[in-house]
């Protein structure tokens, strides 16, 4: 047998009465099965039988013996085949032993050294007052209210709502009946609010608008284009008091402070759940570093159609047509390939971790990630595990909870240093108050 890290190469021989016992079967099945003139149905000649179907008897024979003799050859020498062997130099004379190689992968041998007390940057995160103050401001703009005013000309920081109609520069013409522009918001193109300032309700006014070559709409970026707009009203915009009563309208606070501490935990919770993220990244990318074994092709290539398949759907629900999409498949699949290759050793390193912790996921865990997929679906709780265990995907939902529950162990057991690298990011709600309508802008 020839071993080359992953990849394996056997020859394997049948003998020669094996070879016959199957022929016997295969022609007997033929028999069964064939209507010959001159004999009734499954009475025809073995002999006869073998000399008309000699090519259906021979490819019936391979089919059976090559994959009998190659799976007894893998229980010998217990190997642990990975994907589909390819088979080579098969030799079938009459009367001589079936000969055949086979080239297969299978898979690794991992030899975990050291995974605890991995060193990784790490802290606390922290939550300002400031950082409270801020997500308090974008709740009271969830729940402003707009109200409109008597006539009077337009000031800075109005909500003007406008009608609006383009003239020439565009090859589709643009118009809307009914459009809200923030005067003098960073949004709204200066242009729109040089032209709206002063003006009255009822006024038209007819000026040009030239738009920047990385304008969000394509069919105006670049473009110089000549708009008729009339003002049709004023509003402005009036925020809630920030009190108790505020807190209250939110959801499950009595006071202002019960909302103050009630966001002050729900930033922390994500910034948490952020900075362990990166720190569990860190930790799996050191153990792929330090850890050197072969990995089969089949993997990667299972991987890399993963990825793909990820970015194809990312690209499908952001409206992209991928049917139209015409890549160099080659190209775009050597650039997954390294991201694949530390992906899959991640985790084969994580899985050979959790054998040896005992890690698992129990029934209770995989039931409540069940009851939750049913909540976000808006499905009983039964037909969704039903679905999930027709396509394969309860198992999938274990293996990831086993995975999330071995990072988390070796996040519990590494070597926590100072200077964490800070980790970008957004604060997430705090609750789930409604989310108000913010005006449009041009």
């Amino acid at each position: 047998m020839l071993v080359e890290g992953c990849k394996h190469e056997v020859e394997v021989t049948v003998p020669v009465d094996e070879i016959g016992r199957e022929t016997e079967r295969v022609i007997e099945k033929i028999q069964k099965k064939v209507r010959l003139p001159g004999f009734r149905p499954g009475k025809a000649p073995a002999s006869l039988i073998k000399s008309k179907f000699s090519g259906e008897v021979r490819q019936d024979v391979l089919e059976s013996l090559i994959p009998k003799y190659l799976e007894k050859r893998f229980r010998e020498e217990d190997l642990h085949v990975v994907g589909t062997p390819n088979i080579t130099e098969v030799h079938f004379d009459a009367g001589e032993p079936l000969r055949f190689k086979a080239q297969f992968e299978v898979a690794p041998e991992v030899e975990i050294g050291e995974y605890r007390n991995v060193a990784v940057h790490y802290h606390e995160p922290e939550v300002t007052d400031e950082d409270i103050a801020t997500r308090l401001g974008e709740m009271r703009e969830q729940k402003a209210e707009f109200q409109n005013v008597d006539p009077r000309p337009v000031q800075d920081g109005d909500y003007a709502v406008v009608s609006l109609e383009s003239l020439s520069g565009v090859d589709e013409p643009v118009k809307q009946d009914e459009l809200v522009l923030h005067v003098g918001d960073p949004d709204t193109l200066p242009a729109f609010t040089e032209n709206l300032l002063g003006m009255e309700p009822e006024e038209q006014k007819d000026f040009d608008v030239a738009y920047p070559e990385d304008y969000g709409q394509e069919r105006l970026a670049g473009k110089a284009v000549r708009f008729r707009m009339r003002l049709k009203g004023i509003r402005l915009k009036e925020l809630p008091a920030l009190d108790d009563d505020f807190a209250k309208d939110l959801g499950d606070y009595q006071t202002l402070d019960e909302l103050r501490e009630a966001v002050r935990k729900a930033i922390f919770h994500h910034r948490e759940q952020d900075a362990q993220r990166a720190a569990k990244d860190k930790i799996v990318d050191r153990l792929v570093e330090t850890h050197e074994f072969p990995v089969p092709e089949a993997f990667v290539d299972r991987q890399i159609e993963a990825q793909l398949e990820q970015q194809l759907r990312g690209l499908q629900a952001r409206g992209v047509d991928v049917k139209k999409l015409k890549p160099d498949w080659a190209k775009l699949k050597e650039s997954q390939r390294d991201k694949a290759l530390h992906d899959v050793k991640a985790s084969l390193i994580l899985d050979k971790i959790a054998d040896r912790e005992g890690i698992d996921a129990t029934a209770d865990e995989v039931d409540r990630e069940v009851q939750r997929v049913a909540r976000q679906e808006r499905e009983p709780v039964a037909a969704t595990r039903k679905r999930l265990e027709k396509e394969g995907l309860l198992r999938r939902i274990a293996s990831h909870i086993r995975t999330e529950k071995t990072l988390g162990f070796l996040f519990e057991h590494a070597t926590k240093e100072a200077g964490a690298e800070e980790v970008a990011e957004v604060p997430e709600e705090a609750s789930d108050e409604a989310s108000g309508e913010a005006p449009a802008g041009e």
